[in-house]
């Protein structure tokens, strides 16, 4: 009997804006002028946020940091495609666009500096505590979406992780359950080449990682993620079908992590400085500057003005960060459970004890 064929996919990748600043008019997504002024703000933000954490934590102010520089335009396009009552499931390195869904900077770095207080957001802010093991954070996003899709929400759960977190079982059961009940759930792969110090290769064969969405039926596509045109339409698109109830969809941004995977990493022992210099002249907010230029939407006053304004409003975070009362000892536990176990009582009890004396 002759072999036939039974499957047969095609993964597309999608760019819009160049490094150059131009863009591929056909494409193009319909973004209001002052939006895309807007999206800028975004990113400098961000890189400005971020740098100022990398020096809290270089003075002792603050604990690990994840930096996020180089992947701005991943979460500040795909927060623009997320509607008001969509959730957001974070991984670690999604203090960008947690930001720009409403979570208070401060709390942000509340959380990086050791306070429990720090995952406790306001009560609008459709947002869930930061997931540091990794992996965990994408099983999260397929309960959500579950759980919006029984409870026929008008909403989409959007979640995060990065490359290295493909290769973990979790993964693979998030998106084979979602696929299979139907989640109202959207995958944002965070490709930075890099888990800590395993490059890409060394993670999967496959050529890409948007490819793996077929084998669990649903959609995946891999987006340049330093565009953040791109980004924005490519989010657009999977969250809208998620919304209409047609299943979950898979996004691979493609970009780098110009900095160290956190504040306890040091990049340069195990990659060269050729690849880093390479990545950098694909900078996103350099990339999203010369299209603003090029089209008229920005000057060299209007980033004096932007630097300036970002950089207060980053030093006002860390101010309300450094005038919150001091965390109580017993918080440690009590944000940890509903209701303590009796072991956990003892313990608390006896540091208590400890500190009291």
């Amino acid at each position: 009997m002759p072999r036939t064929k039974v499957y047969e996919a095609v993964t597309e990748r999608l760019e819009i804006l160049d490094t150059e600043g131009r863009v591929d008019a056909a494409l193009m997504p319909e973004i209001d002028p002052s939006r895309t002024r807007d999206l800028y703000r975004d990113m400098v933000l961000m890189r400005t946020f971020d740098t100022k954490a990398l020096k809290l934590q270089r003075q002792g102010r603050m604990g690990t940091w994840p930096p996020i520089k180089g992947q701005e335009a991943i979460q500040a396009g795909v927060a623009l495609a997320m509607g008001d009552n969509d959730w957001l499931i974070p991984a670690f390195r999604e203090h960008g666009i947690m930001v720009l869904r409403g979570v208070p900077l401060h709390l942000v770095f509340a959380y990086w500096a050791g306070d429990e207080r720090g995952s406790s957001y306001p009560e609008e802010v459709r947002c869930f505590p930061v997931a540091v093991p990794v992996g965990s954070q994408w099983q999260h996003g397929t309960g959500v979406g579950l759980s919006l899709k029984l409870r026929d929400e008008d909403a989409v759960a959007v979640t995060f992780g990065g490359d290295g977190s493909t290769s973990e079982g979790d993964f693979h059961e998030a998106v084979n359950c979602a696929g299979v009940f139907g989640t109202k759930t959207v995958f944002v792969i965070q490709n930075n080449q890099w888990a800590i110090s395993v490059p890409l290769h060394r993670q999967t064969a496959a050529e890409t990682l948007a490819q793996k969405a077929h084998a669990y039926g649903i959609p995946g596509i891999q987006v340049d993620g330093n565009d953040v045109f791109a980004v924005y339409a490519a989010a657009t698109e999977a969250i809208e079908r998620t919304r209409r109830g047609e299943g979950p969809s898979l996004i691979e941004a493609v970009t780098y992590r110009l900095g160290d995977h956190t504040t306890a990493d040091d990049a340069s022992r195990y990659r060269s400085e050729e690849e880093l210099e390479e990545w950098e002249g694909r900078d996103p907010i350099l990339r999203l500057r010369r299209y603003l230029v090029e089209q008229g939407l920005w000057d060299d006053d209007q980033e004096t003005v932007l630097l300036e304004e970002a950089a207060s409003w980053v030093d006002g975070q860390v101010k309300a960060l450094e005038e919150m009362e001091p965390q109580a000892p017993e918080e440690i536990f009590t944000s940890m459970y509903a209701a303590l176990p009796p072991h956990v009582v003892e313990q608390m009890q006896s540091l208590l004890e400890e500190v009291r004396s």
